[in-house]
């Protein structure tokens, strides 16, 4: 196996294991809460990539990227972790999920706008294909059907805000981090700020019980190895291999991440839900073969 093949494979393990990350967080939110369970999260994946990324200084950063990059990171991060630990039950997590996945569609909307992305006319259906899903995917049983949707909504509309914030957060940082970082990577130290940021809001808000069992123990495990180790893995296959493989890849983590986060949650999912979360792809993909040359 050459080097570049090894490297596409580690990349294609870190995207197995961010579609792993919204039943994790689910499952450790429900021992320890919504804010304590993220800051731990958080903490461990801080210290797991400054084993495996290492840390880059401060002051080695472009300024407008340590600025800009960290504010939209950890805003982005609260909204992904906070927004899972606050659903009511394991289907409202799975569904708060799918929204997020918005953020590859708005990605490529965002380049075409502000970064001057030459694109084509496939990027209008792409766009409405994936807003249609995530409306069918909250619709319920019934595919898409307003009256249900809404009064999904309306059943939590602080998760579901969160998680459609995040995926436009997410785009920002992508397209704003993409000009100005001039190859630097922060991740380590976004990650520690996102994990300080959640323990201020933990110790704010009074801390709360944190109920320890072993099986919580355990999810908080694999949920910091999947974010830490999927970065890092992710760095090692954008920069060793395939990229255009990886990214292909990448567009299907929302079928990946429903299938392992029902697994994990034990929570069946109709056909109207696959129907959903495979037209959030189908969009995501329409838009980038819109930017395809």
């Amino acid at each position: 196996m050459t080097r570049t093949h090894r490297a596409t494979l580690i990349g294609l393990v870190a995207i197995v294991l961010w579609a792993s990350i919204v039943g994790l967080i689910r499952s450790v939110s429900q021992g320890l809460g919504a804010t304590g369970g993220a800051a731990m999260i958080y903490t461990v994946a801080s210290a797991l990539l400054l084993a495996t990324v290492g840390f880059t200084p401060p002051r080695d950063m472009p300024r407008r990227y340590l600025g800009w990059g960290s504010v939209l990171f950890v805003a982005y991060e609260l909204c992904l972790a906070l927004s899972i630990g606050y659903a009511h039950t394991g289907r409202q997590a799975i569904e708060v999920g799918m929204v997020n996945y918005l953020w590859p569609t708005f990605t490529m909307v965002a380049a075409i706008v502000f970064n001057r992305q030459r694109a084509n006319f496939l990027v209008v259906p792409g766009l409405l294909l994936s807003l249609a899903g995530i409306a069918w995917v909250l619709g319920g049983e019934q595919g898409v059907d307003p009256a249900g949707l809404w009064a999904n909504v309306q059943d939590n509309p602080l998760s579901y805000g969160l998680a459609f914030a995040g995926a436009v957060i997410w785009a920002a940082y992508c397209t704003v981090t993409a000009r100005i970082a001039q190859g630097r990577n922060g991740i380590t130290l976004f990650f520690m700020l996102t994990a300080l940021a959640l323990w201020a809001k933990y110790l704010a808000a009074g801390g709360g019980a944190m109920h320890w069992s072993l099986p919580t123990a355990v999810s908080l495990a694999l949920a910091a190895a999947a974010m830490g180790f999927g970065y890092a893995a992710w760095n090692v296959g954008i920069l060793h291999g395939n990229v255009t493989l990886l990214a292909g890849a990448s567009y299907f983590i929302p079928v990946l991440s429903a299938a392992l986060a029902a697994l994990v949650l034990q929570v069946p999912l109709s056909a109207a839900f696959w129907a959903g979360v495979c037209m959030v792809c189908g969009g995501a993909i329409l838009c980038w073969l819109a930017t395809r040359q």
